[in-house]
């Protein structure tokens, strides 16, 4: 198992993202807990978990509610 994120913009497209990988969900939760504010300014919008290349969760909004 290899955990990694997909990252991506609100209408979908691919965004550059680091090719980072995890042995498990929890690292790689971990990891994007630490890092989400960065990558929103690089331009992510959206993440989506993926087990190699199974979809775990996801899409998933990195930016903050709105009210």
């Amino acid at each position: 198992m290899a955990y990694r994120w997909r990252y991506t913009r609100t209408d979908g497209t691919d965004a550059p993202g680091p090719e980072t990988t995890f042995d498990d969900q929890a690292g790689a939760e971990d990891w994007l807990g630490s890092h989400w504010a960065q990558l929103l300014e690089t331009g992510v919008d959206q993440v989506t978990l993926l087990d190699t290349d199974t979809e775990v969760y996801g899409p998933m909004s990195l930016h903050p509610p709105t009210p």
